[in-house]
């Protein structure tokens, strides 16, 4: 470890990063501290496992290093349990162990690598008569010299070898999903699924991707995958198939002061959604465009005096028309089908704009969107769509797409 450190210091000392002007020395670079990186979580990893086993944590009234890692080091849950795993695994893979200590295997590769030093699994290897030590350098082999995804494969074939005729696990057992809700509204997800869920999910949202992919999508894979989830939601909460919650079907419920919903102002934070995400009154003009509305009001001491009925903004029949005249998005460059789109109110409803077939277009999630954000579609008098960006400029298909369509 000390000439790891050595190492960094030397390279340090050839010239402040500024100073490299060549790819060569600032990969030599990377190379390098990620090399030193790994020998300190190495000595991380090792320190957190001799803590645990003087149970440490107990000077400081805690009863495990996790919780000690958690409330004293602040980390996540997640990378301290990993921390804690990986020390008892090191125990377990003296190989894998000096490989992690000179900066040749991750901190990610130990946390991939771990199930095989798990109690049970090194009991039944022993009974079969597998020999450790032998599994150990193929596994410090492989971690140093072939990507991550094929550690992993390797990993699960000798687990799959060591116990081909145990039990199928039960998948459910295993799934997890959690969502944090931020200040602002926005999640963040975080999940575990068996391989035949995953395959279920990744099937459906592939599906969805591929059927909505315009000209010109510019979108990152991730970005694509996060649009078809929302997608997929905006189509099973549509189709009415949901379990009844709270007495009603499941859909978004958006409350917002009559004064800010007809401001043409953004009013931002001024409207707030039934799981107590804080959106702007622009955002809540856009949900309106194709929804429920319902008039309630509050006398001064917040109790409501009047629940008015709740009216559809646009009528079931209306819809219809609409979609049998646009039969997809309208917006150029994009395919996507009439049960993906909302019906768009050209001159927003809000603003005295009327319900009716020449005021209405079809658009999708993400490009009804854009049309509230400066984007604007417009239908010509020989019944074609145009759109124009925020400059005014016209977005032109490409000449074949534009004989396609």
């Amino acid at each position: 470890m000390r000439e790891l450190l050595q190492s960094l210091l030397d390279a340090l000392n050839h010239g402040p990063l500024d100073s490299m002007v060549t790819a060569g020395q600032v990969l030599d670079r990377t190379a390098l501290l990620v090399t030193v990186r790994n020998g300190l979580d190495a000595e991380l990893t090792r320190t957190v496992r001799k803590a645990e086993n003087m149970q440490a944590p107990e000077r400081d009234g805690l009863k495990s290093m996790r919780s000690w890692l958690q409330g004293h080091a602040r980390l996540s849950a997640r990378e301290a349990h990993r921390l804690v795993v990986n020390g008892r695994a090191l125990e377990q893979l003296p190989a894998v162990a000096a490989a992690f200590s000179a900066g040749a295997v991750t901190a990610d590769q130990l946390a991939v690598v771990a199930p095989v030093a798990a109690v049970d699994v090194q009991a039944e290897a022993v009974g079969q008569g597998v020999d450790l030590a032998v599994i150990d350098v193929t596994l410090a082999g492989v971690a140093t010299t072939h990507v991550h995804a094929e550690l992993g494969k390797v990993v699960q074939h000798f687990l799959s070898r060591l116990r081909p005729d145990g039990t199928e696990p039960d998948p459910t057992e295993g799934r997890l999903l959690s969502i944090a809700r931020h200040p602002d509204g926005s999640r963040s997800f975080r999940g575990e699924l068996d391989a035949v869920g995953g395959e279920k999910l990744e099937a459906w949202l592939e599906a969805l991707l591929q059927a909505n992919r315009p000209a010109g999508d510019t979108r990152t894979r991730a970005q694509q995958l996060a649009d078809a989830l929302v997608q997929g939601v905006d189509n099973a909460l549509a189709a009415g198939q949901a379990p009844i919650l709270r007495t009603v079907k499941p859909h978004v419920i958006v409350r917002v002061d009559l004064d800010d919903l007809i401001d043409p102002a953004g009013g931002p934070g001024s409207a707030q959604t039934w799981f107590g995400a804080q959106i702007s009154a622009a955002r809540a003009r856009w949900l309106a465009c194709d929804g429920n509305v319902s008039r309630v009001v509050f006398g001064p001491d917040g109790h409501t005096l009047d629940l008015g009925r709740t009216h559809r903004v646009v009528p079931h029949h209306l819809r219809k028309a609409v979609e049998l005249r646009d039969e997809r998005c309208v917006f150029a460059g994009c395919a996507a089908p009439s049960y993906w789109c909302d019906v768009h109110h050209l001159v927003h409803w809000i603003d005295g704009g009327e319900t009716d077939l020449e005021n209405s277009a079809l658009l999708c999630e993400r490009h009804h969107t854009k049309v509230h954000h400066g984007f604007r579609v417009e239908r010509q008098s020989d019944g074609r769509w145009h759109t124009y960006r925020p400059d005014d400029t016209q977005i032109v298909l490409r000449e074949p797409l534009a004989l396609a369509g």
